[in-house]
Parts: C-alpha cells; sequence; structure tokens
C-alpha cells in the first residue's frame, strides 16, 4: 500500500492512497472459490454448480464487497501511519481501480487540531464569593406564597398585579377580526403577557362601567401575519376584578413543602438554596476558567465535530420545547456558534487532561454521586442506581474530570475573588 499525504487547508487532510492489485484480486479469488463450495443455484446440487457460472453471477457483487473492505482497512492504516487524529468520518473521493488494476482513491478527513495551552499562571480569572443570608431566605419564602397564592374577588378599580377577567371584540378597519374576541379571559395586569398596548387599556378598570374602546398596535414582527403593523379598535368590558390573597406563613403552609414547621421549612430553604448556590458557582468558575484559557488560545474547530455538537443542541431543544415535532424538520446549523464554542472548549479540557495527565479521582466521584443524592428522599437509592448503570457512572467521571481540569488551572492562574449577592449570582440577567 502507497499512501501520500497532499496539501492541505485548515484541519483538512487529503490522503491519497494506492493499493495493489494482488490484495484485492487474491481476496476476491479466495471469496469465488468459498462461495462455491456452498452456494445453491438453480439446476445444481448445493456446492456442485461450475465455478464458471458462480463467478460470473457473484464476480461483481464480490469484488465490491471487497473493495469496501479494502478501503477502509487501507484508510484505518493510513491514517495510523501518518500519525493522524481523524475529528470525523472521511468522504471518498476519486476512486478508480478496475479488476487487475490497482485500487487509488483519495480520502478527505478533518483531524484535531494541535496546540499548546501555554503559561496558566498568566492567566487573571475572577472567582466568586456569595452566601445564603436571611434576607435571601426571607425572599425566597415570600416567592413560595407568590406562588401558592390564591385570587379573590375585589369590588375597586382594577390594578397592576390584579387579575381581570374580560369579555372583548377586537375590530381592524371596523371589520371584526378572526382570533380577535373572547369571553371570560383573565389577563394579571404587569404580568407582560399580552400586548402592552392591551394591559394598558385595562388599567383602572371596573366591573360595571361602560364598555371601554381602546387602540391596540400590532407590532411589526407579531407572529401572525394578517395582523403584522395593523392597529386594532377593541371594546373591552370587567367581569371580575380579583386580587392575590397571599397563604399565611405558617405550620400548615410547611406542611405543603414537606416540613413540619415554619422553623423547619426556613432550614430547607436554605438547605436547597445552598445546594442551587454551590452548583451555580460552579458553572461560572468554570464558564470563566474556560473562557480565559479560550481568549488565550487561536485554533482552528473542526466543521465535523460542530455539526454534530449542533445536531445534538437542536434535537435537545426541540425535544424540550416541542415534544411531538421532528428534530430533523428544523435547520441545526442555527446552533452553529453555541456548538463551536462547545466544542473548543471540550478540545482545552481534553488538551488540559493530557498535558498535566490528570486521572479521574474516584474518592471525588463517590462526593459527585453523594452530593446528587442529597437532594432525594431516598439517597441510598440514587447512590445504587448511579453504579448500577455504566452509563451514569460515565458521566459522572466525566464532570468530575472536567472539574478537576478546572481545579488544575485555578491552582496556576491568578484568581481574585469577585463579591456578589444571591440573586446576583443566580439570575446574572435580572
Amino acid at each position: 500500500m502507497q499512501v501520500e499525504l497532499q496539501s492541505s487547508e485548515g484541519l483538512v487532510r487529503r490522503l491519497a492512497i494506492e493499493v495493489p492489485a494482488s490484495e484485492i484480486d487474491v481476496e476476491v479469488e479466495r471469496r469465488i472459490q468459498d462461495m462455491s463450495r456452498r452456494v445453491r443455484m438453480d439446476g445444481f446440487r448445493p456446492g456442485k454448480a461450475p465455478m464458471a457460472v458462480v463467478r460470473q453471477r457473484y464476480l461483481g457483487q464480490v469484488r465490491d464487497e471487497v473493495v469496501g473492505e479494502v478501503m477502509g482497512q487501507s484508510y484505518q492504516a493510513a491514517i495510523t501511519e501518518q500519525k493522524l487524529r481523524p475529528a470525523g468520518n472521511p468522504s471518498i473521493e476519486s476512486v478508480a481501480g478496475e479488476p487487475g488494476e490497482s485500487l487509488s482513491f483519495v480520502a478527505v478527513v478533518e483531524v484535531y487540531p494541535e496546540f499548546e495551552i501555554g503559561d496558566l499562571t498568566a492567566l487573571e480569572i475572577e472567582a466568586i464569593e456569595a452566601d445564603v443570608t436571611d434576607a435571601d431566605v426571607a425572599d425566597m419564602l415570600e416567592t413560595l406564597r407568590e406562588q401558592n397564592a390564591g385570587w379573590q374577588t375585589v369590588e375597586r378599580a382594577a390594578k397592576t398585579g390584579d387579575r381581570v377577567t374580560v369579555n372583548f371584540t377586537g375590530r381592524i378597519d371596523g371589520e371584526v377580526f378572526e382570533g380577535g374576541s373572547g369571553t371570560g379571559m383573565q389577563v394579571v395586569l404587569g404580568e407582560g403577557r399580552m400586548l402592552a398596548d392591551f394591559e394598558k387599556g385595562l388599567a383602572d378598570i371596573v366591573v360595571g362601567e361602560p364598555e371601554r374602546v381602546f387602540s391596540v398596535a400590532f407590532p411589526d414582527e407579531y407572529p401572525v401575519a394578517n395582523l403584522k403593523g395593523k392597529t386594532a379598535e377593541f371594546t373591552v368590558t370587567a367581569t371580575e376584578v380579583e386580587e392575590k390573597a397571599l397563604p399565611v406563613l405558617d405550620d400548615e403552609f410547611a406542611t405543603r413543602f414537606g416540613s413540619a414547621s415554619v422553623d423547619d421549612l426556613k432550614a430547607d430553604v436554605r438547605k436547597n438554596m445552598e445546594r442551587e448556590l454551590k452548583q451555580a458557582k460552579k458553572r461560572h468558575i468554570k464558564d470563566a476558567v474556560l473562557t480565559a484559557v479560550a481568549d488565550s488560545l487561536t485554533f482552528d474547530v473542526p466543521k465535523a465535530l460542530v455539526e454534530e455538537e449542533a445536531i445534538v443542541m437542536r434535537d435537545g431543544f426541540v425535544r424540550q420545547q416541542m415534544p411531538d415535532a421532528d428534530p430533523s424538520k428544523f435547520d441545526a446549523s442555527l446552533f452553529n456558534e453555541q456548538a463551536t464554542s462547545r466544542v473548543k472548549m471540550g478540545l482545552i479540557i481534553m488538551e488540559i487532561v493530557r498535558s498535566a495527565d490528570l486521572q479521574v479521582d474516584d474518592a471525588l466521584v463517590e462526593e459527585f454521586i453523594t452530593d446528587i443524592a442529597s437532594a432525594y428522599d431516598e439517597p441510598e437509592q440514587v447512590v445504587a442506581t448511579y453504579k448500577g448503570d455504566r452509563e451514569m457512572m460515565g458521566n459522572a467521571r466525566t464532570v468530575v474530570l472536567e472539574q478537576q481540569t478546572v481545579d488544575y488551572v485555578l491552582g496556576k492562574a491568578k484568581v481574585t475573588p469577585k463579591p456578589m449577592a444571591f440573586k446576583a449570582v443566580m439570575n446574572p440577567q435580572g
């Protein structure tokens, strides 16, 4: 076999491979002879068909099989010989080789980039410092009360935060449009689920007042084609105005969340918040570390890996947002930018692990699983489930090795604390 590494661009490598005719012809002949001893053909007893008849019937099929196998084996031998690290499957070009002639073809493949991590001591990384305060716990308890609030009817003008039940009719150019009318629709003022003009039109509305008429402008990007950029006139009457009725923070309320008392609820809430904060801080420092390393490096990212990751991201997004939809109907390239970032981070982690010769710490894996299990009512069962599932254990080991990589970088970089409030950490966009 002869292999020539042809000119390449970026991460693309072109391998021109030539296989002597003898390697193919000998194997084809061996298989034809073996087939003649067992093949069943009309007019002949099993294994008694003349070789010429067998050859005429099956030569093309057998040769195609042998050529396919030889190409695969030759490609694997070629990448080993050239010491290449393919980042995806090859595409095959320029296949040539009639019976009796050498087989030649070109395999085009992307390879993993080669780069060095560099001086980690030059990196500057900010690490979040945050704690769960009593005020944070009190705010969370108020949030729980809000989430479990009821509604009670009031006899006054509606204000922000109230729920208003309305009947309405919308017209454009004096004509009622499809979907523009309804009865018994409930709108929570200030929630922002309706168009701003519609909510504004309901301000201070009172049950029993005459019909209220106001205009609503549909934005140019409105999802309903025949309403984009149009202005409608709505006639509205209110049938009920309700205000939130928050539950009392007492022991009875605590039992809704599996706590025996208010004090127990506070302790449970704090524990959950501290667990969530710990995970958020881990995510932040991991992002900060990998971003800092990535910003210090310049290397190409294999398109094949980006395309694979984009498909994974697309499929996950579609299944989460539209469970009944077929992910393949959506364009995976929409996720290319995020996929490129993920692939680059993954390559960086791989290189740090390789260059630093990091090994998974089994004690940290145990700690990781125990920490996850602590959030469940039967932690022992969760631990047993993990240890009994090879894939789950593999995922756990991957997460732990990534954390070890982060810790390795932090041990060398210049790290400065970044004090932040709990809310700012948990809701960075808020």
